[in-house]
């Protein structure tokens, strides 16, 4: 079970419910807080006096007064009106993962929802009751409203759910499962359940930690390539790294080491040739400096899942509700366009390393395309070419999102992030930087099976046993997508991880 207190989840946590269904708990402390900051926002609302978003209007509306009567309808008509998503529906784990982070926020006590509000969010969760959230729709500032106003229907029984791989109407794929919906919203529940980064944040932290892995998968299938072309293995001297300081860049060359350890593929300077093209000689300079990147991403990431991020914040304290503007995506905005940029930059020297093999100009006397009786055989031509379409997609993709605005709500909020437009994007490009380095890994495996037999490194043995465990290698040519899609799966599972390095975290 994850325990949430709205102060400690971590990027790890997050992954566990998200992605892998485990239960969530919350601290009795943190019900105690909500629950203060209940009371409070039912006071104001008795008192009568104006306070946005207790019984104001919203955006350019706040001005507008709501008679306590209307209240309860107007939270309700905040997340009907507000529910405008579209494009296809983002993926129960994105989506669970916006519920976990939402409950998160909820319980630090600064929003003034019911504890049965958070609580009923926390049932759904755990009864793998998923809401249907469409991707697009978020300018990633007022918070991330149209996704979480889609998130947040189905708690008063509207919008739609999945339920076991089936999508339903709420009210139906909830009584499936025994969930009762809330009879209604209270004061300002509607506003606190979708003013926040929660989407934005839950699709860049799956990006994120894909990204992790993939940084060691990329040193992984660096370490095969570097056998199967001889490479030099003094350039990845720790001291040379150490000269430098640049952590990711030290961690990168150890672990490159560390997978070559014992090989009899590899060669010092001079017995085959001097040094190695950059593609293998400066792999932890490009791969550290992504390894780097991802690990400052996720000091963003892991402050905003633990942060309020709602307006207006509640203070019970002192009795106040402050209207500012902690819902603001930048942060998360400029940190995911630079996620996007590292994660393309593992593909692109990927990419230039799949060249080397195949290429007989540059192969080290591999046959050409790593195919026999080529003419005949293409061998695996075409997986360099798939690898360059896919960085070549990276690379429009890669442009920044942060750098856009466009005013909204009678430009009352004149500037806004796109943060989740810079985190959906992140997500493809990982996806594609997954399958750029699964065919590094196949074409290695296969040039590596056209050598002369010898020891392979420590972990690069284990990388090739689980690969030819799938798939054997290619004497002559066969349909090739179902073998690529074998090797993308495997990497994107996390038995890859396990059978190479055991329980051995990614980040290292």
């Amino acid at each position: 079970m994850v325990i949430i207190d709205g102060n400690n989840l971590d990027l790890d946590g997050f992954i566990r419910v998200a992605r892998f269904g485990e239960i969530v708990g919350v601290a009795p402390a943190s019900m105690e807080r909500t629950a203060l900051a209940r009371d409070f926002v039912d006071r104001v609302a008795a008192a009568g006096t104006p306070v946005y978003g207790i019984n104001t209007g919203f955006g350019k509306l706040a001005d507008v007064r709501i008679d306590r009567r209307d209240v309860a309808q107007l939270q309700k008509n905040l997340l009907m009106s507000h529910a405008c998503g579209v494009g296809n529906p983002l993926s129960v784990e994105a989506v669970r993962g916006m519920m976990l982070l939402r409950v998160n926020a909820l319980v630090k006590g600064h929003s003034g929802v019911r504890p049965e509000t958070v609580l009923k969010l926390v049932e759904l969760l755990n009864a793998l009751v998923t809401p249907v959230v469409y991707e697009k729709g978020s300018l990633g500032a007022s918070g991330d409203l149209a996704p979480l106003a889609q998130m947040s229907l189905p708690l008063i029984g509207l919008g739609e759910v999945i339920v076991g791989g089936n999508r339903l109407p709420a009210a139906e794929g909830m009584r499936k499962e025994g969930v009762v919906p809330l009879a209604g919203l209270g004061a300002k529940e509607g506003l606190s359940l979708i003013n926040g980064t929660q989407a934005m944040t839950s699709i860049g932290a799956l990006a994120l930690y894909d990204c992790l892995r993939l940084a060691r998968q990329a040193d992984l299938a660096a370490a095969l390539t570097i056998e199967a072309l001889g490479g030099i293995t003094a350039a990845f001297d720790p001291r040379v790294h150490a000269l430098r300081g640049l952590q990711g860049q030290i961690d990168s060359a150890r672990r490159i080491l560390a997978n070559l350890e014992g090989s009899k593929h590899v060669s010092k300077p001079g017995e085959k040739r001097v040094q190695d093209a950059y593609s293998l000689r400066c792999a932890p300079q490009v791969h550290g400096a992504s390894l780097g990147a991802f690990r400052y991403v996720k000091s963003i990431v892991e402050a905003e899942m633990n942060a309020v991020t709602d307006n207006p914040i509640v203070f019970p304290d002192t009795a106040d509700a402050v209207s500012a503007g902690n819902f603001h995506g930048q942060p998360l905005a400029l940190a995911f366009d630079y996620l996007s940029i590292a994660a393309a930059e593992l593909a692109d020297i990927s990419e230039r390393r799949i060249e080397r093999l195949v290429n007989p100009q540059l192969s080290e006397g591999l046959p050409p395309f790593l195919g026999m009786n080529c003419g005949v055989n293409s061998g695996f031509m075409i997986v360099q070419y798939s690898a360059a379409a896919l960085v070549s997609e990276n690379k429009i993709l890669a442009h920044p999102a942060s750098v856009d605005s466009i005013p909204s709500s009678a430009n009352q909020e004149d500037h806004v992030s796109m943060g989740t437009i810079a985190a959906r994007k992140a997500l493809e490009i990982v996806g594609n930087v997954r399958k750029v380095i699964a065919m590094e890994t196949m074409s290695a495996c296969q040039a590596i099976d056209l050598r002369a037999p010898a020891e392979l490194g420590v972990y690069t043995r284990k990388a090739h046993a689980a690969v030819r465990r799938r798939i054997p290698s290619i004497a002559c040519d066969v349909v090739m997508y179902p073998l690529l899609e074998t090797i993308e799966a495997l990497l994107k599972s996390e038995d890859y991880d396990r059978e190479v390095y055991g329980g051995e975290p990614c980040d290292d």
